[in-house]
C-alpha cells in the first residue's frame, strides 16, 4: 500500500482542523496549501466585490500563488484534498494546486467544508481540471465526522 497524503487550503481555521484529524485517522502525511500571499480578513470579505476572494473566483483563469510546494508528489498514491466551499466550489487556490502536479490514475478523494453549500459543484470542477486522476466521491464534512469518515474511505 503506498502513501497518502492530506492536502488541504484552509482560510479560516475549520478546514485545517479537519485535515488534521483525518491525517492523525489515516497516519498521512499533511500538507497546506499556503498562499504565497497570506489572505487578510478583507481579502474574505465576500460582501465586497473588490476582495481579493470574490476578484479570484470571478476569475475562472485566476491561479493563486501557492507558497511552497510537495516536496516528492510522487511518492504519494492517494491524495485527499481539502479545502472550503467557495462559491459553489473550490477555491482557485485549489485549481493552482491541481494543475501543478502529475496525477495520473492517484487515487484522489475531495473533502470540503461550508456553512451550507454541497460539494457536488466542485466534484465536477476538480474532475476537469485533473481529469488524468481517479477521483472518489467526495464528502462535505465537519469535525464529527471526519474521522468515521476517513476511516472509511482509507480502510483504517
Amino acid at each position: 500500500m503506498g502513501k497518502t497524503l492530506v492536502a488541504y487550503f484552509s482560510a479560516s481555521g475549520v478546514t485545517a482542523r479537519t485535515a488534521q484529524a483525518i491525517a492523525q485517522t489515516a497516519g498521512a502525511d499533511l500538507y497546506e496549501i499556503r498562499p504565497e500571499e497570506p489572505y487578510t480578513g478583507a481579502d474574505l470579505n465576500w460582501m465586497d466585490r473588490k476582495s481579493r476572494s470574490t476578484v479570484e473566483m470571478n476569475d475562472p483563469d485566476a491561479r493563486p500563488a501557492i507558497a511552497e510546494p510537495v516536496a516528492d508528489m510522487g511518492q504519494y498514491d492517494t491524495v485527499l484534498v481539502g479545502f472550503p466551499i467557495w462559491w459553489y466550489v473550490e477555491p482557485r487556490i485549489v485549481d493552482t494546486f491541481l494543475e501543478s502536479y502529475d496525477f495520473s490514475g492517484k487515487r484522489m478523494i475531495p473533502f470540503a467544508t461550508s456553512g451550507g453549500s454541497g460539494i457536488e459543484k466542485a466534484e465536477r470542477s476538480l474532475k476537469a481540471h485533473c481529469p488524468k486522476a481517479v477521483w472518489e466521491k467526495g464528502k462535505l464534512l465537519n469535525h464529527a465526522d471526519a474521522v468515521a469518515w476517513a476511516k472509511r474511505v482509507l480502510n483504517v
